[in-house]
């Protein structure tokens, strides 16, 4: 079973980035689980999805403590002291910012895929609302989801120019990524 955690402040698309790949993930024949932990109920306050995945059903339906990748949305929860918490060894970092890595964040990742999501989604989509352009990021950073099936389920959540637009952010979320092996 993989486990992806998705951190990000509300508004900024953490739910819908949870639903979407796991809808992905579905259309390629895996068995998912995928859930928000709201706190307060506002725009900007922290949010985690949890999303797992895996060849067999999920009787799981616990929050992820032990994840294999995390996905951050917002680079400002970096600083958060329980942000690494769990993650297994070989994991994988999903990084939405306009910083290089200079450093491993953490010990036990082996992957970091780093990419200015922000700046991507106000050139395609008019907002900052990165999600889908990091969505594709962890198609190319991780391997483990293919681009085609990412890009199909889009259209389960979106439609007309909202879904151009957010096929054009997750498709240079894929090319652009830079993808760091530790």
């Amino acid at each position: 079973m993989k486990e992806i955690r998705i951190h990000g402040r509300g508004g900024q698309g953490a739910v819908l980035a949870a639903r979407m790949l796991a809808s992905a993930f579905v259309a390629e024949g895996k068995y998912v689980a995928s859930f928000p932990m709201y706190g307060f109920e506002r725009r900007g306050a922290p949010v985690v999805a949890f999303t797992r995945v895996d060849d067999k059903p999920i009787r799981e339906k616990t929050q992820i403590y032990t994840p294999d990748c995390l996905v951050v949305i917002d680079p400002g929860l970096m600083t958060l002291p329980t942000l690494f918490n769990g993650l297994q060894p070989d994991g994988i970092l999903i990084l939405n910012t306009p910083k290089k890595l200079k450093k491993r964040p953490h010990e036990n990742l082996k992957i970091g895929g780093v990419i200015n999501a922000t700046r991507i989604a106000v050139e395609e989509i008019g907002r900052d609302i990165p999600n889908t352009c990091l969505l594709g990021a962890f198609a190319a950073a991780s391997g483990w989801l293919k681009m085609e099936s990412l890009l199909a389920c889009l259209e389960e959540y979106l439609s007309g120019d909202i879904l151009q637009r957010n096929l054009k952010s997750a498709a240079r979320g894929y090319r652009e990524v830079e993808v760091i092996k530790w």
